[in-house]
């Protein structure tokens, strides 16, 4: 199945963040960065932006068919440059509850998108990537997968360091 990959990392994001306060959830790290809230309205917004490019481009006579692209992701998701603006999360105060609700519609958006579509058109069109440039709209659906392996990279070492008191981690986050 396309989304297996995509699903396993969503449930790990998800346990990452059980136990967290809203207010822990909401809070940045004092090294800085963004809060877990940050990381999760990020992965939604990037998600939706996604889903939305590959139907605009289903749609675009113009759009390219490419070869197949090798995508190595960074281990480091706070790559600079490229971002689209419309997936920079906000300051705004969110639940852990609104937000899983906000990923699952994202999700859901993104999975009703691939099941409208004609995958002949998916490997024959293409939208850019900022820092990989154009791939074949096929591989977004397992992007979104590797993408957010990458961000729960990031949101456990900031959940860790909201953790931390008197240097003794206060809950478990390497097993999740």
């Amino acid at each position: 199945m396309v989304f297996e990959g995509n699903n396993k990392i969503r449930r790990k994001i998800y346990l990452a963040i059980d136990g967290l306060t809203d207010d822990e959830f909401n809070k940045i790290p004092s090294t800085g960065g963004w809060s877990p809230k940050q990381i999760l309205e990020h992965l939604t917004l990037m998600e939706t932006y996604i889903a939305t490019n590959i139907l605009r481009e289903m749609k675009n006579p113009a759009s390219r068919r490419v070869g197949k692209k090798l995508m190595l992701l960074p281990d480091s998701p706070m790559v600079k440059g490229g971002m689209p603006k419309e997936t920079l999360p906000s300051d705004t105060f969110k639940t852990i509850s609104e937000l899983k609700v906000e990923l699952h519609n994202s999700r859901i958006y993104l999975l009703d998108v691939y099941d409208s579509s004609c995958k002949d058109t998916l490997k024959q069109k293409s939208f850019e990537h900022p820092n990989l440039g154009s791939i074949p709209l096929y591989q977004w659906f397992p992007f979104v997968g590797q993408y957010e392996r990458c961000h729960l990279k990031r949101l456990k070492k900031t959940i860790e360091e909201l953790l931390i008191k008197d240097g003794v981690p206060q809950i478990n986050t390497t097993n999740k």
